[in-house]
């Protein structure tokens, strides 16, 4: 029997679930926006809120869903993954009070803390923004300043890297924050590592190294992400032998902790000299992250949530040993004064190597159009990084005017600067 499955969402990301979900199964999308790529691949594409969840739930049911996966966190948080499952649609996708680890960082700390979860940093949690105000004035080292809920990854502030801590106070007084937490600054090299995670049971995939400063050389603000790359090998070129498993500890300590969590959990660590620490986990693929893992996950995806469903063992997943890089195509002036309005031409070839994956786009009548936010990304797949940024720098070719890339990331020139600044933070 065919498995019809509804996927939640219709970003990036969205489109890279598609792409694994739709040759296996029949296919069914809702979103707050039409994207184009998701469209071309499902039977019905419905226009709903990603936190309708009663309207989810009876389009679910309308087209005869087996099984839901919801991609954005807003839908988590919202508890669409709890109406569907009330509804007697399992969905591949924590419930609300499980996906508190993503949607609520006060909680994910205190949460690790209690239950002594490996790479914890030094933290403390205010709802007084006086308090932590003197809190910054008296802490002896940098901080990062992270809003305790859902920022979609741009509320962040370290203290020492984008903000003094004058700044960082006039950030606090003028935010209107209900809650923060203030967490040691964590210097080092950033990854990810998104896990399978059903019954107990966990699947890893290979480390991503996402980039969120907007422009080239990690300058400017903090992004919803501008690309990242993977390598042939679980690990990344920066990492040490052993990092990446010490990395994977962590992720099992959680699933450990939380036996109810279904899903993806996403952990993005700081590799630093005493090895990995948390930053966040994320109740959800990572975007860009699922673009670089589900292109080349060898292993059906369907497999894995009609084993989460049954109770089954998940099955073992088989990766294809390939680099990939991938580089999104933003409207000019994003994220502060983003411009909308560009026609997107782009055309990628793909028998050459490279997938195109729509994000955030207008589809009117006479063609596809940027919006504010991230508008599509190249991910070029090879046998090594450097071969997958030529890949999707060839594919960008062509992109057209009003867009911004970061062509620096997946290059040789920037993976060093990685590799040499982990050897120097070594002392090696």
């Amino acid at each position: 029997m065919s498995e019809t499955v509804l996927l939640v969402g219709g970003g990036g990301r969205e489109h890279a679930i598609a792409r694994a979900l739709a040759p296996d199964c029949d296919l069914y999308a809702c979103a707050s926006n039409r994207n184009p790529g998701i469209a071309a691949l499902a039977e019905g594409f419905e226009t709903i809120s990603e936190t309708a969840a009663e309207d989810i739930v009876a389009y679910a049911e309308s087209v005869g869903a087996t099984l839901a996966i919801v991609g954005p966190e807003s839908g988590l948080a919202a508890g669409v993954a709890d109406a569907l499952d009330e509804a007697g649609i399992y969905t591949f996708g924590p419930q609300a009070a499980e996906a508190r680890i993503e949607t609520d960082k006060a909680f994910q700390r205190q949460f690790m803390r209690d239950e002594e979860i490996p790479g914890n940093p030094d933290f403390a949690t205010f709802d007084d923004t006086e308090a932590a105000c003197d809190y910054i004035d008296d802490y002896d080292g940098d901080l990062a300043v992270k809003p305790a809920g859902l920022t979609g990854g741009k509320g962040v502030k370290v203290i020492g890297d984008q903000v003094t801590p004058a700044e960082a106070k006039a950030y606090l007084r003028d935010s209107g924050y209900e809650r923060v937490v203030l967490e040691e600054r964590l210097v080092g090299e950033e990854f990810t590592i998104q896990a399978f995670v059903a019954d107990g049971e966990f699947r890893v995939s290979p480390a991503v190294q996402d980039h969120k400063r907007a422009y080239e050389g990690d300058e400017g603000p903090n992004t919803g992400g501008m690309g990242s790359y993977t390598d042939v090998s679980p690990s990344l070129p920066f990492m040490a032998d052993g990092d990446y498993e010490a990395a994977v500890e962590v992720i099992e300590a959680v699933v450990e902790a939380l036996p109810e969590y279904k899903g993806i959990l996403y952990g993005q660590f700081m590799l630093t000299t005493e090895g990995p620490k948390v930053i966040e986990f994320n109740a959800r693929f990572g975007d860009p992250e699922a673009m670089n893992t589900l292109p080349v996950l060898e292993t059906p995806f369907i497999d894995v949530l009609t084993a989460a469903r049954e109770g089954e063992s998940l099955p073992e997943l088989d990766f294809t040993e390939a680099a990939t890089v991938c580089k999104y195509a933003v409207p000019e002036g994003y994220p502060t004064d983003p411009e909308a309005g560009a026609e997107i031409t782009v055309e990628v070839d793909e028998d050459a190597g490279a997938l195109l994956f729509y994000a955030s786009v207008d589809d009117r009548e006479d063609g596809l159009y940027t919006t504010t936010s991230r508008s599509f990304a190249v991910v070029g797949v090879a046998d090594s990084i450097t071969e997958a940024e030529e890949l999707a720098e060839d594919a960008l070719v062509d992109a057209g005017e009003g867009f911004h890339i970061r062509h620096d990331i997946g290059t040789a020139a920037l993976v060093q600067r990685r590799i040499d600044h982990m050897a120097e933070l070594r002392g090696e």
